[in-house]
């Protein structure tokens, strides 16, 4: 028997194809499996851990194909849409959510090759995902491409610079790309997630439970927690959807309501604040 949708409903990508990149892990496998419990074929690629994700997908009795790839590598982004479209018979969705951090170095404590690979996979990364990609969804009357940006490419404080500036990058990214495919159906969005347990941030998360701070952890957002993969893929999903049929050339923030205020000492709901 195939897979359906918990509770019956209606799956938003039945017979869709979606790429993934960096589905090995994190926010990317979180959206790999929630877009194949909607129906959608899912190519996941990443450069390791990308097949433990096809086949935990295949295990929910879904479709899924493994693809091993380097998101800044032009020939590798190609060939996994070229085996989305192989696979499943189109390419209706792309993730570009493949990422590195660099570390939390200041600006002056980062080299030129450590800039140069930051933005090389972050930004240049999504950059081929859309270049290659939304000719075919273009041809074929439409598609969705959502980018992984970052709460630290609005503003300063949130990441090491090289990092804050490749994210910021990717949010100038997708609302040029969103202009100049005018008229062809490809939507292009960004999400930008804040503090999430993934493994890019697991030395935080790790080094507050070992020394008896894990309650800290994401205290400067007013939801005064960090974020969970699967709410940053409740929005990918969103986004990548007809919902989102007029949402075009966005960045849409999911970071507990980090963002919507300048860095203060905060108070707790209900004292005043000392």
């Amino acid at each position: 028997m195939g897979f359906r949708e918990e509770g019956g409903g209606v799956m938003r990508f039945a017979g869709k194809s979606v790429l993934v990149t960096g589905a090995g892990s994190g926010i990317g496998r979180a959206t790999a499996l929630a877009f194949a419990r909607e129906g959608a074929g899912v190519v996941c690629a990443d450069v390791a851990q990308g097949d433990v994700t096809a086949a935990m997908i295949e295990d929910m009795g879904g479709r899924a194909v493994a693809c091993a790839m380097d998101a800044g590598e032009d020939a590798d982004v190609a060939r996994a849409i070229a085996l989305a479209v192989d696979t499943f018979g189109e390419i209706d969705v792309v993730h570009a959510n493949a990422g590195i951090s660099g570390g939390i170095a200041g600006l002056f404590d980062t080299t030129a090759e450590d800039w140069s690979e930051i933005l090389r996979v972050n930004l240049i990364g999504p950059f081929l995902a859309i270049r290659h990609a939304a000719p075919i969804m273009a041809a074929a009357g439409g598609g969705a491409i959502v980018c992984t940006a970052s709460v630290a490419g609005l503003r300063s404080g949130a990441g090491g610079a090289a990092y804050s500036a490749s994210k910021a990058g990717v949010i100038n990214l997708v609302q040029t790309a969103a202009q100049q495919l005018s008229g062809s159906g490809v939507r292009v969005n960004a999400v930008c997630p804040g503090l999430v347990e993934t493994g890019m941030t697991a030395m935080v998360y790790d080094h507050a439970r070992q020394s008896g701070k894990e309650a800290r952890i994401g205290r400067l957002n007013p939801l005064r927690r960090g974020g969970e993969p699967e709410e940053v893929a409740a929005v990918v999903l969103f986004l990548s959807s007809a919902e989102a049929s007029y949402v075009n050339g966005q960045a849409l923030a999911v970071d507990g309501g980090l963002s919507s205020s300048h860095p203060v000492t905060r108070q707790d709901y209900g004292r005043t604040a000392i």
